[in-house]
């Protein structure tokens, strides 16, 4: 009888010390100094893809001329029914042409596959502009979307 008082109050202490500790824990914001990093539900331009797509041809801030001709390797994950969207848009996000890349392999994978697509595009007005290669997301789903966005320039 005495063993079992004994062990309810040596219970009672470490639960009243953890409870102390786990009370006095709590991380008040007021102690960081303001200024701090927060992180953002903006993308930085700067994110790498290499683990999801490579684009062979053309290369960032490469000249690009009408046809184009788009190569590179993407994983089978960034395709849907063997293909995916690329767009070219000048620098003020005007739609100068959009195709399909067609994988050249079997796509239904998560190894890379070799992928390649034509553009045929007039002259912009603008001197700059960015191919963007789209993650195929046939739900619309936002938490399923993806694109790589290469600069280019057209003189």
């Amino acid at each position: 009888m005495k063993n079992g008082i004994i062990i309810i109050l040596v219970l009672i202490i470490f639960g009243g010390v953890g409870l102390y500790y786990w009370k006095n824990s709590v991380i008040h914001f007021e102690d960081f100094p303001a200024g701090l990093p927060t992180p953002s539900a903006t993308p930085s331009p700067a994110i790498k893809k290499d683990d999801l797509i490579k684009l062979n041809s053309p290369k960032p801030n490469d000249i690009v001329l009408s046809p184009l001709v788009i190569e590179g390797e993407a994983r089978g994950t960034w395709y849907f029914e063997a293909s995916f969207p690329i767009s070219l848009v000048d620098a003020n996000g005007k739609l100068l042409a959009r195709t399909p890349a067609e994988a050249q392999g079997e796509w239904m994978t998560e190894n890379f596959v070799p992928f390649k697509a034509g553009l045929k595009f007039d002259t912009p007005t603008t001197d700059t502009g960015f191919l963007i290669l789209e993650k195929d997301n046939p739900s619309g789903l936002p938490e399923h979307a993806d694109e790589l966005k290469i600069p280019v320039k057209f003189r």
